[in-house]
């Protein structure tokens, strides 16, 4: 049998915009909280969070967005940042999702690349002086006409800056800067009869999103993504939830990323569900407090977030009892990490998510239903109206069940293509709408689908092929071992060795490559065995919470003088 699947669904896809079908949830789930920022204590409700939107989306429209213009939003999670995503919807504006960690020149490529017209922009912090940075790119960007500065808050974490209270057209250069809430007060220029025409004009085709790849190998490129992608997305993830307008989702996953997006909110707020913004950016106690305080049923998290929630000196005296299920993302979870928190978080009906930004993001996850093997040991099958196939990666043909391959997904789910790149975007897209993965996966009889790795990440010694995840999930069986990476390493003889990059539990003590070796011999075969073993305090990581092997590697090339 072939390593083919595609996935049915008796739920039609959905066939409208984004804001459209908020207004729908909106109005049958007015009286519901819709939006809660646990920092700031700050709520709304479905109607409330509708009319705020639509507040936005008319301010914009005063200002002279038009339908296609390119707004980003530059700002950790906060509730502005929901607001302003459905507001562009609302108004077809495309949203561009910029990382909140970038730096001037980062951000000056894509406002540049994508002809950002608006920049919305947190309040500077210790950790970044957005502000700062979002007015040297006004000077370096010339389709850049507005700045809009959300207001720093005393609770919220934000410093004071000096654009707080600046008016229209006093911005560097001239160019128009606002506070976020001048914004909404444009709405009294403009009616919502105008609005409406303007949501008329707009088709669930339209680009409405630009999402940028983290760019940890050359230049981000910016996933162009529509209504029909995004929004389907998330509404099937949360059908396979099992979401209703009763449960109440923790995300602290960052809003730019598809994760905190798509999975987050639009997958939530398409079911009537509350959505709870713990923080600003992840804190494993803020997060855990959230739940408690809120009756969170629901919780995100790559990994490692999870794997910090659970590490917590004071983890058991949360009260965790309305969980029920979640998602896990982002990067492969580690079996014995998923067994703990079904069991010590009461997330019994947690749910592995796989696909990549690209695709919107989900192409594959698990079902509630599924056994907890299933759960631990694959990212499940094919979402309702995808396909999904594993290719050999020299030949190009599907190869069998239980082959190792390349990953590749077609429908609904795939990108417009990368933002003014089309020999990227053919590189990713074939002729025949296949999205290539570069994920070395299996599939099984029943459809179950492992991920084996990255293709660049498979080390290759003495001609022997690894993929690191196996020896990962062996060393999490360490008792002193709390998180590991492995990695390939230069070697004059087999070509790569291996390095085991781990974090110790708080009482663990010293681990050296000799204790490594004897954990494992007899027990792996002898050239999986990490020949190096880094202790480290922390993983250099992506904003969305993918590890970046690529910087780790160049790390220890440089120590160990292997280059």
């Amino acid at each position: 049998m072939q390593s083919y699947t595609s996935a049915s669904s008796d739920q039609p896809l959905l066939q409208a915009t984004i804001g459209d079908h908020f207004e729908q949830t909106a109005a049958q789930f007015g009286r519901r909280d819709g939006l809660i920022e646990a920092e700031t204590g700050r709520r709304w409700t479905y109607a409330e969070l509708n009319d705020d939107v639509d507040r936005l989306a008319r301010g914009l429209l005063a200002m002279g967005i038009n339908k296609g213009d390119r707004i980003g939003i530059w700002s950790p999670n906060c509730a502005e940042w929901t607001i302003l995503q459905y507001a562009t919807a609302k108004a077809g504006a495309i949203l561009v999702n910029v990382n909140p960690a970038y730096r001037s020149h980062e951000l000056q490529f894509v406002a540049k690349q994508c002809g950002m017209r608006m920049l919305v922009v947190a309040p500077s912090d210790k950790n970044s002086d957005y502000v700062s940075m979002a007015r040297e790119a006004v000077q370096a960007c010339p389709d850049l006409a507005e700045l809009v500065l959300i207001e720093a808050r005393a609770d919220d974490g934000g410093a004071d800056d000096d654009g707080g209270d600046r008016g229209a057209g006093s911005g560097a250069g001239g160019t128009g800067e606002f506070t976020f809430g001048q914004v909404l007060d444009r709405s009294a220029d403009v009616g919502g009869a105008a609005l409406k025409e303007r949501m008329a004009g707009l088709d669930q085709h339209d680009a409405i999103n630009l999402q940028y790849t983290s760019g940890t190998t050359g230049f981000p490129k910016g996933a162009t993504l529509t209504h029909h992608n995004i929004l389907n997305n998330g509404f099937f993830i949360g059908e396979l939830l099992r979401y209703t307008e009763q449960d109440r989702v923790v995300i602290p996953v960052p809003f730019y990323h598809c994760f905190g997006m798509v999975i987050g909110n639009l997958n939530a707020l398409s079911h009537g569900a509350a959505t709870i913004i713990p923080a600003r950016s992840f804190s494993p106690a803020a997060t855990l407090q959230a739940v408690q305080d809120y009756g969170g049923t629901s919780l995100y998290g790559v990994p490692t977030m999870f794997i910090g929630e659970l590490a917590l000196d004071n983890f058991s005296h949360y009260d965790l009892s309305t969980l029920r299920t979640g998602v896990m993302a982002g990067s492969t979870c580690p079996v014995e990490i998923m067994k703990r928190v079904v069991n010590e978080m009461n997330m019994g009906e947690v749910a592995i998510c796989y696909g990549m930004t690209e695709t919107s993001p989900v192409s594959t996850m698990t079902r509630p239903d599924d056994t907890l093997a299933k759960r631990t040991e694959t990212v499940g099958r094919t979402m309702p109206h995808l396909e999904n196939q594993v290719l050999d990666p020299v030949t190009g043909g599907v190869v069998e069940r239980g082959e190792l391959g390349e990953l590749c997904t077609r429908g609904y789910s795939v990108m417009q293509g990368y933002w003014n790149a089309p020999e990227k975007t053919s590189e990713a897209v074939d002729s025949k709408g296949w999205m290539r993965t570069g994920d070395l996966a299996r599939m099984d009889d029943d459809g179950y689908i492992t991920i084996e790795g990255r293709i660049k990440d498979m080390v290759i010694r003495g001609g022997e092929n690894i993929y690191p995840r196996e020896i990962e999930e062996f060393l999490y069986q360490h008792p002193g071992v709390q998180d590991v990476q492995v990695i390939g390493v230069p070697d004059d003889r087999y070509g790569e060795e291996l390095m085991a990059c781990i974090i110790l539990k708080p009482d663990a003590g010293i681990l050296t490559a000799e204790d490594v070796d004897q954990f494992c011999r007899g027990r792996l075969a002898h050239y999986k065995i990490p020949r190096y073993v880094d202790v480290r305090e922390a993983f250099p990581m992506t904003v969305s919470g993918k590890i970046r092997k690529v910087e780790m590697r160049q790390e220890a090339v440089d120590r160990l003088g292997l280059g």
